[in-house]
Parts: structure tokens; C-alpha cells; sequence
């Protein structure tokens, strides 16, 4: 207390402004006003180091500050050569609605190093730094997002001059016009007449059959083996040293209790924004289920509906065959012993419950309405006697919904195994025929990690064949769209590729230079993950480097990681994949945590799903992650099994925003980060989000669209900019 008065005597200038605080607050006991002082009269709110009062003769000198362990000066966004954390630069230039009110920021002046030594520190720094170079290589190759602000802070460190390069910038397919045939087929490019070979698991291209006599292909970015390895292994050897974790665990930490604090003393400010927003309300700002799979994209009443429905109207037509006889649909029903009349959402049995907990195998299952694979196969299957109709029906009806409630979008996975070559020709030809296009919908790939399951039935002769099937159709379309309409038309709906399978499998492999090659890769024992996702990713890249020289939309890598299993699943995806789903395990590494909030890497999140599956709802990171700053949507992952509302995506945003008392602007975060992370085109995100959101901070922010605060927007930015600014300073400070 004495310090404070003695403080005060010495601020003479500003005692005015101190009576009027005290007399405006009188609440406030003299130490919460010489606090609130303190706070309100600097912007930044930095605690002011004043030079301590003339001492005695004789008398002991006193110290107001500790020593600090690390002799580093505090870098200010102020002074960096980046500036890239000063909003009030563009505030008197920009439109009101883009202006960052006055708010309460909160910073930590000291020893930011805590708990590390000098030398460690500056090891940490350049560890983080080379991490976040070799994710920006890996996604320019690929042409997958990396965002802006962590590459001017590499360029920075490297002393280089940052250049904007929207070349490396993924390309969607735009939306359909009004009265444009989305199939239209007339406009499809011409032959370029290259050659295709496999080698190694990867598809190289060759300008003709004698170039490829002579392993002569295009100039497109082929993989490095080693070099994968290498970056593999200088992430795992990261992620495990002792320091970087201590660091990376305190600055977690810091980046939850100051987010905690930035909600106590900005909440009402946040709100107040939101409340002078007309129009726009949580409701009626843009939301994407980012993963879904459309095996199970409606709820199980809407599913008992269509049965029913579809026995009124065609319990005579033929709907499967067997080596005895054709049935139709009522013999079907005949021969399962049930009537649909007496089926209900119980009966079905398609909702995932207390049984499937940690029981990947009994959920798998749930996909069988009543228990029978004959009605999985009529009416969740594309291919079957009836040619897929009534699935597409659903997923019609599906989208006629979300058009209906208009603010919602999803990505439905559509499965593509690879176990014949024909499967990618059979599944455009069902999209095409029966016209399934959304304006609410964008589609991916999905590709199930189950080749121990075709290779212990004899139909693949070894890994390599599998990805020939998954991918050489593509590259054949890409490379001769009119000789493959429907599959040209298909590629231009698709964002996308995902891997899914149970990750709690151990493989007991481990993905390294000794590892055989895919075509040598004859064994029934499934691949380990980081296998499989290096040969999806590199086949990827190669692809998409064909597909933009052409013109033609690029695909993003879009794994599920991290729901269980190894980390190395999670370093892996990494590297390689533009946004995962779910990502749980990220709470068990703080470096890879920390990674993926520096490179705001997008996580799709489940928690439902999860709840029924691997973890219990209270226990969902998902809250700690948001307070965090980590890229966070909300996501159903499989509404059929999990949910029970016409709405699946607005009851798992209502749900976790009454678990975790989430504020509208949280649930406005959240419901924007989708739209970033999404595969939807850039002119609807324009539309959706502000012409502007390609920028970072609440320069890229319209609230007008999104219903953020920019109050919230500003301190997400300066956070993260203070973090990047951390490693620069201290790469900076060792040289």
C-alpha cells in the first residue's frame, strides 16, 4: 500500500485523472484504483517501470522489481520491423464497421521465458521457426493453405522481404450461375495426349509414351522420400525434448488465462458490439458442417420416414438380387421378417449409445438399419440394383433442408475404396444421372484405410494397386476430360480428400526408409497411418499441380487425425494436411498444440461424436482449445447415429454452447472459423464472410457478415502475433 502511495506522490501530472477514477469507481478500495489507474492510463496497459525514490545514506537500497532469469527485452509489436499487431494504424482510414473500439487489453511485461534457460530458449525458437517452415514448404507444394502472418514472420527471420503469392493459393470451382446447368458437359478441355506410369506409389506424368520409355516426366514437384523422413524425423525428435515442451506448456497456459482475463474485462464491450449489429444474429450468419459423411447425413426419424415412405410407393418394384432370385421390395421386407409399418427409431437401431464407448468395431455396425446389411446396401449404398436412387433421394431431401434453413452448409464424404479401378467411373455416373446438386452442399472424398481387409479376401495384390485405383481415374480425367465426362463433371463438385478409419488400430509399424515400397507392400497387415497419409498427400500434389496448370480446381487434404491413436498421426497430418477432424490428442503434446495454434491449422470438431465414441462430453478439449485461439469449428461427424434434431449442426453448436456456456460471440467465432475452413469458393466466401477475409485480424473481419466482435477479432490477432514475435525475438537475440 505504501508502494502505491509513494508511486502516486511521484505522478503528479496525472493526479487529476486518479481523484476522477477514484470518484467514478468509489466502490473500489485505494488498491483496486491504483490498480484500475495503472491499467486504464497507458493503451497497452503495460505496468509503467518507474525509477525508484532517492535513498537514504546508509540506508539499504530497495528493489520494486525482481531480477528476471532472462536477460531478453520485451518485443512490442510497436518496434518490430513486421508492425504486423497495430490496429490503430488503419482505425481513422477504415469504414465504422471495421474500426476496433477501445478495449482493455492485457500484457505481460518480465520474464516471458520463465522455466528456460537462455540457451534453451533460443534452441526452442529456432525449433518452432524450422517447424513452421517445413509445414508453409509442404502446403505451397501442395497448393493448401498457409496463413499470411506467420510467413511474414518467417521472411522476417530470415530477412527476406515478404511478397503476397496468391499462386499458392488452393482454386475451388465457382458457383453455378442462374439458369446453368451444373453438368453441363460442353465445356469440358481438350485432350493434352500425356502418359501415365506409376512408380513408387506415386503417379508421374509424362509428355508422351517415349518420354516415359526414357523416365523423362514434366517438370511437376515429385516427392523427396529422404527428405519427408528427415523433416518426420526432426518433428519427432521436437515434439519429445524436454524445454520445447516446458515452453510450449507455459505458453499454453499464458494463452488461457489471459483469453480468461480478456473475457472478464471485455465480455459486455464484445456485446455491446454485437448488439448495435443490425440484422445479423447468431441464427442468420453463415455455418459449415465441415465433416459429415453422407452414409449417415440425415437423423434417424428422417431415415425411418423414407422406409416407410418408399414401401408405400414401391413395395412391387425389384430392389436386389441374389444367386436365388430378384425380390422386390416387399419380398425383401418378407424375408427379414418385419413390416415397416411396425418399425421404429428403436427398432431401427442406427443411434450410437452407451455400448459403442471405446467400441469402434459395435458402431460400424450402427450403419445397418435393424441389423440388416440388405437395407444398408438399399438405402445407403450408391451402387446397388436400383442404381443408388433412394440414397440420392435422401441426400436430396438432406439439401432441400439445408437450402430451407438457408445459413447452413455441409461437406458430405462419398466413399471411394479402392479396390477396383472402376469405382470412381460407377460413383460420378450416380452423381450425374441423378442430378444431385446442392447449393448448400460441397463434396469430398473419403478413402477408408482398409486395405488388410481387401488384401486378406484376394482383391488387390498388393498397396500399390490400391492407390492406383484411388488416384490414376483422376489423373486420366484430368489429363482427357471429354473421354470422361461424368467424372470431369463429378471433380469439379469435389474439395477434397479425407482418410478414415478406427486410428485406435496399432499397426506396429513405424513409416521409415526401410519401409517397402507400396507396390512390394504384398503383406495382409494394414500400412501404419503416416503410410498411408504420405502416399494420399504426395499423389495430392503431384495432382494438383496438373489440375492448376490446366486451370482446373485443386483438392485439399482434409484427414480425420488425432481422434485416437499415436501422436505421430497428428505430426503427420502436420505436414501434410491443409485442416484435420477432431484432433483431441492434441491436448496430450503441448508442442503440437502450440504448433497448430501458430500455424492456425483448421480442426474440425465432434464432440457428440466423441462422447459416444472416446471421450466423455466434459471432457472435451474443446473448450480449451477455443479460449486458446487454436482454429476450431463445430462439426456432427454422423447425424444418423448421434443426433436427433431435423438440425443436427444448430443442436451441436446449442449443445456445447449450454455445456460450456459459450457467449454468441464464441458461437459466431466458431460458426466463421468453418467458413474458413471449408472448401466452398472464394466468391461465397467473399459473399459470406466480407470481401476481405482473406486478411488476418479485424482488417479481414465484416461483422456486418459474421456477427464477431472486433474487439474479439483484435485481441485474437495481437495474441498471436505476440507468440510469433516471441520466436523472432528470441532466434534474433541468440544471433
Amino acid at each position: 500500500m505504501l508502494k502505491c502511495v509513494a508511486l502516486l506522490k511521484r505522478c503528479l501530472p496525472l493526479k487529476s485523472k486518479m481523484r476522477e477514477a477514484v470518484m467514478r469507481f468509489p466502490r473500489l478500495t485505494w488498491m483496486r484504483s491504483v490498480q484500475f489507474f495503472i491499467m486504464r492510463c497507458k493503451h497497452t496497459c503495460s505496468i509503467w517501470r518507474l525509477s525508484p525514490p532517492p535513498q537514504k545514506a546508509g540506508g539499504k537500497k530497495k528493489r520494486f522489481f525482481g531480477r528476471k532469469t532472462v536477460s531478453l527485452s520485451v518485443p512490442q509489436s510497436e518496434t518490430t520491423s513486421t508492425q504486423l499487431s497495430r490496429i490503430d494504424e488503419y482505425i481513422s482510414s477504415s469504414p465504422t464497421y471495421q474500426t476496433v473500439p477501445d478495449f482493455q487489453r492485457v500484457q505481460i511485461t518480465g520474464d516471458y521465458a520463465s522455466g528456460v534457460t537462455v540457451e534453451d530458449f533460443e534452441m526452442v525458437c529456432k525449433g518452432l521457426y524450422r517447424a513452421l517452415c517445413i509445414r508453409e514448404k509442404y502446403m505451397q507444394k501442395s497448393f493448401q493453405r498457409f496463413p499470411k502472418t506467420p510467413s511474414k514472420y518467417l521472411r522476417n527471420i530470415e530477412g527476406v522481404a515478404w511478397v503476397a503469392n496468391e499462386s499458392f493459393y488452393p482454386v475451388f470451382t465457382p458457383p453455378v450461375k442462374k439458369g446453368e446447368d451444373p453438368f453441363r458437359t460442353d465445356n469440358l478441355l481438350e485432350n493434352l495426349g500425356y502418359h501415365l506410369k506409376m512408380k513408387d506409389g506415386v503417379v508421374y506424368v509424362y509428355p508422351n509414351e517415349e518420354a516415359a520409355s526414357k523416365d523423362e516426366p514434366k517438370p511437376l514437384p515429385y516427392p523427396n522420400l529422404d527428405t519427408f523422413l528427415d523433416d518426420m524425423n526432426f518433428l519427432l525428435a521436437l515434439i519429445a525434448q524436454g524445454p520445447v515442451k516446458t515452453y510450449t506448456h507455459r505458453r499454453l497456459k499464458f494463452l488461457s488465462s489471459k483469453f480468461q482475463v480478456h473475457q472478464m474485462l471485455n465480455e459486455m464491450d464484445e456485446l455491446k458490439e454485437l448488439k448495435n449489429n443490425p440484422h445479423r444474429d447468431f441464427y442468420n450468419c453463415r455455418k459449415v458442417d465441415t465433416h459429415i459423411h453422407a452414409a449417415a447425413c440425415m437423423n434417424q426419424k428422417h431415415l425411418l420416414r423414407f422406409i416407410k415412405k418408399s414401401y408405400q410407393i414401391d413395395a412391387d418394384r425389384v430392389v436386389c438380387s441374389t444367386k436365388e432370385k430378384k425380390l422386390t421390395l416387399k419380398e425383401l421386407f418378407a424375408k427379414l421378417k418385419m413390416h415397416p409399418y411396425d418399425l421404429t427409431v428403436d427398432s431401427l437401431d442406427v443411434h450410437a449409445g452407451r455400448q459403442t464407448f471405446q467400441r469402434f468395431d459395435k458402431f460400424n455396425d450402427k450403419y445397418n438399419p435393424v441389423g440388416a446389411s440388405e437395407l444398408r446396401d438399399l438405402y445407403l449404398k450408391t451402387d446397388n440394383y436400383i442404381n443408388g436412387e433412394y440414397f440420392a433421394t435422401i441426400i436430396k431431401e438432406v439439401g432441400a433442408d439445408l437450402v430451407d434453413a438457408k445459413y447452413q452448409h455441409a461437406e458430405p464424404r462419398l466413399s471411394i475404396y479402392g479396390r477396383s479401378p472402376d469405382e470412381w467411373s460407377k460413383l460420378s455416373t450416380w452423381f450425374v444421372q441423378n442430378r444431385i446438386h446442392c447449393p448448400n452442399m460441397t463434396w469430398m472424398i473419403q478413402v477408408p484405410r482398409i486395405y488388410d481387409v481387401f488384401r486378406s479376401k484376394n482383391f488387390l495384390p498388393h498397396f500399390g494397386k490400391m492407390l492406383e485405383n484411388v488416384f490414376m481415374p483422376v489423373f486420366e480425367a484430368t489429363i482427357n476430360p471429354k473421354a470422361h465426362p461424368d467424372l470431369s463433371v463429378f471433380l469439379k463438385h469435389i474439395t477434397g480428400f479425407d482418410s478414415v478409419d478406427d486410428e485406435s488400430k496399432h499397426s506396429g509399424h513405424m513409416f521409415s526408409s526401410k519401409s517397402p515400397k507400396p507396390q512390394e507392400w504384398t503383406m495382409e497387415k494394414n500400412p501404419s497411418y503416416t503410410y498411408y497419409t504420405y502416399y494420399m498427400y504426395v499423389n495430392i500434389m503431384v495432382l494438383n499441380s496438373l489440375r492448376k496448370e490446366r486451370g482446373m480446381n485443386t483438392f485439399l487434404f482434409r484427414p480425420h487425425c488425432g481422434e485416437a491413436g499415436a501422436l505421430t498421426h497428428l505430426m503427420t497430418a502436420f505436414m501434410t494436411a491443409d485442416n484435420i477432424s477432431h484432433g483431441l490428442n492434441l491436448k496430450k503434446s503441448p508442442v503440437l498444440q502450440y504448433l497448430f495454434f501458430l500455424a492456425q491449422i483448421p480442426i474440425a470438431m465432434s464432440p457428440l461424436s466423441n462422447n459416444s465414441l472416446f471421450l466423455e462430453y466434459a471432457k472435451n478439449p474443446f473448450l480449451d482449445f477455443l479460449q486458446k485461439g487454436l482454429m476450431i469449428s463445430l462439426s456432427t461427424d454422423d447425424p444418423m447415429q448421434f443426433h436427433f434434431t431435423k438440425e443436427p449442426l444448430m443442436e451441436e453448436y446449442a449443445i456445447a454452447a449450454q455445456v460450456f456456456k459459450l457467449s454468441t460471440c464464441d458461437m459466431c467465432e466458431v460458426a466463421r472459423n468453418s467458413v474458413l475452413q471449408c472448401g466452398i469458393s472464394h466468391e461465397e466466401k467473399a459473399r459470406f464472410l466480407g470481401t476481405n477475409y482473406r486478411e488476418e485480424g479485424p482488417i479481414g473481419n465484416d461483422i456486418r457478415k459474421t456477427n464477431v466482435a472486433q474487439i474479439r477479432m483484435a485481441y485474437r490477432y495481437e495474441t498471436w502475433c505476440y507468440e510469433l514475435n516471441l520466436i523472432a525475438e528470441g532466434i534474433k537475440s541468440g544471433e
